[in-house]
């Protein structure tokens, strides 16, 4: 999905210094410093949360864009869109087979996974979903999440991922939608 965002850059990211209030003005600015930084040498995992609208995709695609024009392979997927993908790779009649793609969604150097929690409760979606997360988890593979819900709200066994602060970073945006 990142060539559909290539216009969501640092420079087009709205601190909307004019509307916001003093705590949340300095949230943004704070997650802006920290996903700039992230982009430059990308290490572990960097979840952002926050509430539809606050910034976090954008932020998300923008250090997807700058990975990638550096010349480096990246993938910008939303949570739903790639479980609904692998669940058509099944079909008999798929030209893309779901090992292949799964495969390439695991090792991507840098993976933007946006969206988290809106896909399918399903436990096929969350199978896949750990073992996507705990292969990047055990390869130390960078991996920027974004997410509406709260960290205490993820199913368990990607919480104790997520919470690894030797590994990630958690980030909740407070500006509103």
């Amino acid at each position: 999905s990142l060539s559909l965002l290539e216009d969501m850059t640092f420079d087009s990211f709205e601190l909307r210094e004019d509307e916001l209030a003093g705590d949340e003005r300095a949230n943004l600015k704070r997650v802006l410093e920290l996903c700039r930084a992230y982009a430059a040498a990308p290490e572990g995992w960097l979840i952002l949360t926050g509430e539809y609208g606050c910034g976090k995709t954008h932020l998300a695609a923008a250090i997807a864009n700058k990975y990638v024009e550096s010349g480096q392979p990246g993938l910008f997927v939303i949570v739903p869109d790639l479980l609904g993908h692998l669940r058509a790779t099944f079909s008999p009649n798929s030209q893309v087979r779901y090992d292949k793609r799964f495969e390439e969604v695991r090792t991507t150097p840098l993976l933007v996974l946006d969206d988290l929690g809106t896909e399918s409760a399903s436990p096929w979606a969350q199978e896949k979903l750990y073992q996507l997360l705990n292969h990047r988890y055990n390869a130390h593979l960078p991996t920027v999440v974004t997410m509406a819900q709260r960290i205490d709200e993820v199913e368990p066994r990607l919480r104790t991922r997520m919470l690894d602060v030797r590994r990630c970073t958690v980030f909740g945006i407070i500006a509103p939608s």
